[in-house]
């Protein structure tokens, strides 16, 4: 029996929010959480029960161990994490904002601890005692070390028969289109499951169509053996290596908008770790529909909240 269900690498940030309708240049209060694309997903499944080991770097310091305690709350195991006596967590600013303006985001990450890391750094053997490995386009972005450390972590999963799942999650922010199509393609292949919004697909590979076509062109070139792709509000479209199964959407009230695309993951995985695929696409649009109702990036959900949420009428997996 492997010691974790689910570990990933990856950096946590400190997210600053300002009021909905206040200027960030104006703003006197900000709202702190703590939040994270891996450790969003993980949040998730360690409060459905699932063991899970996150793996990175943070500071001992007041805010690295708030980060810490966010964690620990939700149930993740921290023995993977590296403490630096020197160092910061990075940041970022959200400016939250109602329609037709769009939601800002500044960063304040550069030279964080994790990005420092090398996989010298890493305990290999418990990173990989695991049923699934959980990854993300974000993190090679963030450093040399970082990207070294994604790229070895594919590698020796994929030598040890290890799944992966990985998120492109592309961040113009962090690179340009051509850095991130050459460096996450390699980290694509092969995968267990992959996560893919049709619009990355478009921006990294030129790959447009229907979403049944982005899916399909996305498995010939990646030979991803689960693939999922978001269809915005009218829920989400994922394909088993057999079959396409469309999952519709639940309805929600859009406090927060950030997170969602973790949350979608969180229960597809979930799924699949029960051999359920079908079922992980009904749990991630219900728990994104969650994440856009709940302030922060990282969800509160219970077992039984998510049941009595799946058990109210919503339209079922059609295939």
């Amino acid at each position: 029996m492997t010691q974790f269900d689910v570990t990933t690498f990856g950096e946590s940030l400190l997210r600053l929010s300002v009021p909905v309708g206040r200027p960030l240049e104006l703003t006197s209060q900000l709202d702190l959480n703590i939040a994270g694309s891996e450790s969003n997903v993980l949040a998730i499944l360690a409060q459905l029960g699932h063991r899970c080991s996150w793996a990175s770097s943070l500071p001992d310091t007041a805010l690295g161990r708030l980060a810490a305690n966010q964690f620990r709350l939700r149930g993740i195991d921290l023995s993977n994490v590296v403490w630096r006596e020197n160092g910061r967590i990075g940041n970022y600013f959200v400016e939250m904002v109602a329609p037709p303006r769009v939601i800002q985001v500044i960063y304040d990450r550069e030279n964080s601890c994790v990005t420092q890391m090398t996989p010298a750094e890493v305990d290999w053997e418990a990173l990989l005692d695991t049923r699934l490995i959980h990854l993300s386009g974000i993190t090679p972005a963030l450093s040399a070390g970082c990207h070294e450390i994604v790229k070895t972590a594919v590698a020796k999963a994929h030598a040890d028969n290890i799944p992966v799942s990985f998120d492109v999650n592309y961040r113009s922010k962090l690179w340009t289109t051509t850095e991130a199509a050459e460096s996450l393609l390699p980290l694509m292949r092969n995968t267990a499951i992959l996560f893919c919004a049709i619009r990355d697909a478009e921006l990294l590979y030129d790959i447009t169509g229907t979403p049944e076509e982005v899916i399909e062109q996305l498995a010939e070139l990646t030979q991803a053996k689960h693939i999922v792709v978001s269809v915005g509000a009218e829920g989400v479209l994922g394909w088993d290596g057999e079959q396409f199964i469309r999952q519709s959407a639940f309805a929600t009230t859009i406090i927060d908008a950030l997170g969602a695309g973790d949350a979608l993951a969180a229960g597809v995985i979930n799924g699949w770790l029960s051999d359920d695929f079908g079922r992980g696409l009904q749990m991630g649009a219900a728990l994104a529909a969650m994440a856009l109702s709940q302030v922060g990036d990282m969800v509160v959900v219970t077992p039984s909240a998510l049941e009595d949420l799946l058990g109210k009428g919503q339209r079922k997996v059609q295939r």
